[in-house]
């Protein structure tokens, strides 16, 4: 693989697991800039471990480029200051910080522009504009995934893994997080969507991966996905 001619993510021969059991088998794996990509597969099939590890949160095999730069062995702190972004199924926000505090961790050290960071942040969601010097673990689980998301804007990534960030969420606040995803893309942010609702996640995406038994087993645009009937009844079916 040339990663001088690839500028965005590069992913080859990835394994990892837990406890010497392996879930990601020799996964291989391109996105450019700007691009959304949905990865879509029954629970179990290895999406959030996929995430995980492009993060460095778990021991793995294999080589990771982001735009260029090798991130294998990488600690995770060191790959958010590559501009990787990461917002865990588990959302993570600090519970007894304000919501204003929860997004100025966000930032990296030295970074420039926070107050502008701030002020887009807060008119993308302004539920949290409302409640920003509320402790963040009064807010709804709705509040709680868009204090998540904009944390991770505020370090500025240039990539961003974002796993299920609709769980358990009211229509209205699935809506208002769709918008925040077209805005990251806008901005030409490379964004990996682990999401359960796949009706979403091709409405958002550009291009569609499909995950089995922790491999890549589709790669392509959501017209061809949807199409592929058969495909569909294997590794997506419940």
């Amino acid at each position: 693989m040339n990663v001088s001619k690839a500028p965005g993510l590069q992913v080859q021969d990835l394994s990892a697991g837990y406890s010497g059991a392996p879930v990601l088998q020799e996964v291989n794996l391109q996105l450019a800039p700007g691009e959304v990509l949905a990865l879509l597969g029954r629970n179990g099939s290895g999406r959030s471990t996929l995430a995980r590890a492009l993060m460095g949160l778990i021991p793995a095999s294999g080589q990771v480029w982001w735009q260029g730069q090798p991130l294998h062995g990488l600690p995770p702190h060191q790959r958010a200051r590559a501009g990787v972004g990461y917002v865990s199924e588990s959302r993570d926000v600090f519970p007894r910080l304000s919501v204003r505090h929860n997004l100025l961790l966000g930032e990296q050290p030295g970074q420039r522009h926070r107050l502008e960071a701030l002020a887009d942040m807060l008119a993308l969601f302004p539920a949290l504009a409302r409640r920003i010097n509320t402790p963040a673990g009064v807010l709804s689980g709705g509040e709680q995934q868009m204090l998540a998301l904009a944390r991770c804007w505020m370090g500025q990534p240039r990539l961003m893994l974002i796993d299920e960030p609709t769980e358990g969420l009211a229509p209205q606040v699935v809506a208002q997080l769709a918008q925040a995803l077209q805005h990251f893309q806008s901005q030409g942010v490379a964004i990996v969507l682990i999401e359960q609702k796949s009706q979403l996640a091709l409405t958002a995406a550009s291009r569609c991966a499909v995950m089995g038994h922790g491999r890549i087993v589709f790669d392509g645009t959501p017209a061809q996905l949807m199409a592929d009937q058969a495909l569909q009844a294997e590794w997506l079916a419940v």
